[in-house]
């Protein structure tokens, strides 16, 4: 047996492969309850924060949730057109551009997360409360 034998590779095994087919589920799920109507999850995450945060620099944003410049940027950009966020000046640096959320995104957000709160527990259903507890535990420790 050869350490490159691919015949001798387990996919089914490997964690990368495992946490893929479980964040597909997890995304099927969260489009499922979300709806057509409801944000993605990038999109999701960047409203949360927003509303957890206030008003903060794209990039700060994009780092924040550990996405690259051209992904947040699309997903600023999709929020704005949605009417969800606006980018405005800093009130203390004229030169630096802030997202917001909109009076129409602080609405939404509380159906939304109400439906995020059943998304995870969809997410988690197959395990025990002690099995989904580890799980987060052992995830955080990954990241």
């Amino acid at each position: 047996m050869s350490d490159g034998d691919p015949s001798e590779y387990e996919l089914e095994a490997q964690v990368g492969h495992l946490l893929r087919r479980a964040y597909q589920r997890h995304l099927s799920l969260f489009q499922g309850i979300m709806g057509e109507d409801g944000p993605t999850s990038m999109q999701f995450a960047a409203l949360v924060t927003l509303a957890q945060r206030g008003p903060l620099s794209q990039n700060l944003l994009g780092r924040m949730l550990a996405m690259d410049p051209p992904t947040v940027k699309g997903v600023v950009a999709r929020l704005m057109a949605r009417g969800l966020v606006v980018r405005q000046k800093d009130p203390t640096d004229a030169r630096l551009l802030l997202v917001a959320l909109t009076p129409a995104a602080e609405a939404a957000l509380p159906g939304w997360v109400a439906k995020a709160r059943a998304i995870t527990a969809a997410t988690l259903a197959p395990l025990s409360a002690a099995d989904a507890a580890r799980l987060a535990r052992l995830l955080r420790n990954l990241t």
